[in-house]
């Protein structure tokens, strides 16, 4: 198979857009890969495990995670529909160095890389996965700097905007965050305590920069957020 690497379309310039054409993609590839049901708490794949393959989240959630020496779950990041997952093992080794959890019952499609190559380079993607790639590296490299950079109470705040972006639903100003998350969670996933999450939750609470719904979800007011982190950064 000749792959070309062509600049990339001026239509696809950013991960959204890419996720959108891989998802159009598969819809009419509909024999490429395989349908997977995963139960919650089932993995798509464990730290260890040899395998090649790309996986695309088509419903649920599911979250990557890493362990410590001492057996400590780090959180790297939260996957939802629409999203390809899995593919840096893919691409640069074959023994996988993270596990992927379902936090629902979840769907997804599991291909083998060497048939994903041939899939987007039909589709002239290849470029773009290269990008893709390499925003995916640098937004590790970012959470790794911000960790040594910037103070957990900023670090919450900046993740509870991502987690509005990815998971939430509600108008511009009050995002609900869908997934129901943990202080525990949350705190795998900013670098701290349980106890400092639920200090850091009660102090936004009382500055109106979120509430919690009867139901335990988060409802982020966006521009008080938003705002906030601004005056922080200032």
């Amino acid at each position: 198979m000749s792959i070309s690497y062509a600049p990339t379309s001026p239509a696809v310039t950013s991960p959204t857009s890419f996720m959108s054409r891989i998802r159009e993609s598969l819809e009419c590839r509909t024999r490429i890969g395989t349908r997977v049901t995963l139960a919650k708490n089932d993995c798509a794949y464990s730290c260890g495990d040899p395998d090649r393959n790309i996986y695309f989240l088509e419903s649920g959630s599911l979250k990557t995670v890493t362990f410590s020496r001492n057996g400590k779950e780090c959180l790297l990041r939260i996957c939802c529909p629409g999203e390809v997952f899995g593919e840096q093992g893919s691409v640069f080794g074959h023994v996988r160095s993270e596990s992927t959890i379902a936090m629902q019952d979840s769907v997804m499609r599991r291909m083998p890389y060497s048939r994903f190559l041939s899939a987007i380079a039909d589709e002239g993607l290849v470029g773009d996965f290269v990008a893709y790639l390499a925003y995916r590296l640098a937004e590790q490299q970012q959470a790794i700097t911000n960790l040594t950079t910037v103070d957990s109470e900023q670090r919450l705040a900046t993740t509870l905007l991502d987690l509005a972006n990815k998971l939430g639903n509600g108008d511009p100003v009050y995002t609900r965050i869908e997934q129901r998350l943990t202080h525990e969670e949350l705190a795998r996933m900013v670098g701290t305590t349980r106890s400092r999450i639920g200090f850091f939750l009660k102090t936004f609470r009382a500055h109106g920069l979120l509430d919690i719904s009867p139901s335990s979800r988060f409802i982020i007011h966006r521009p008080r957020l938003t705002a906030y982190l601004e005056t922080r950064h200032s």
